[in-house]
């Protein structure tokens, strides 16, 4: 048996929350929440200041969401720098964030740690981008480095969640 590990990108949580609003769909966030508060969910620091751009209602649950945005560690930065080298679209200079190349290094950062767990442990970066062709996309770079990519539709499938 594995136990998943989601790495989960702004545009996730951005489409959640536009098709499930937190007022209206309260169970999805807080299925969500029970995801974070086991660390089976989590985030680079980067998707909470994408999130926060914007003052809503995900905003605002994201503020709350003390353990799912993790700091860079000295690791990731070398990771990202490496991405950044191979892929250097991933950053769009128009932005003034760029969460993407920070959620793939932090998926790359877990899936090379060593493991404290009883059951292995499989990391999975949740996006709405989807592989087209050789656009410089997170799904893209992830498949180049061996990290599985679902939407977030697919982990509530994994999950078995039903609403």
């Amino acid at each position: 048996m594995t136990s998943n590990c989601y790495i989960i990108d702004s545009s996730s949580l951005i489409e959640l929350n536009r098709h499930n609003p937190i007022d209206v769909f309260p169970s999805v966030w807080k299925n969500m929440e029970s995801l974070v508060n086991k660390s089976l969910l989590i985030a680079p620091k980067e998707v909470l200041n994408e999130i926060k751009k914007k003052d809503d209602q995900l905003a605002k649950w994201a503020k709350k969401q003390n353990n799912l945005f993790k700091d860079p560690t000295p690791k990731q930065i070398e990771i990202l720098k490496d991405i950044l080298k191979n892929y250097p679209a991933l950053v769009k200079l128009d932005r003034k964030y760029n969460a993407d190349a920070w959620v793939i290094a932090l998926a790359i950062e877990m899936a090379s740690g060593s493991q404290k767990t009883l059951l292995p442990i499989k990391r999975i970066v949740v996006t709405e981008e989807k592989l087209r062709g050789n656009k410089i996309k997170i799904p893209l770079v992830c498949q180049k480095y061996s990290i599985e990519t679902i939407d977030i539709i697919d982990m509530f499938r994994i999950e078995g969640w039903k609403f």
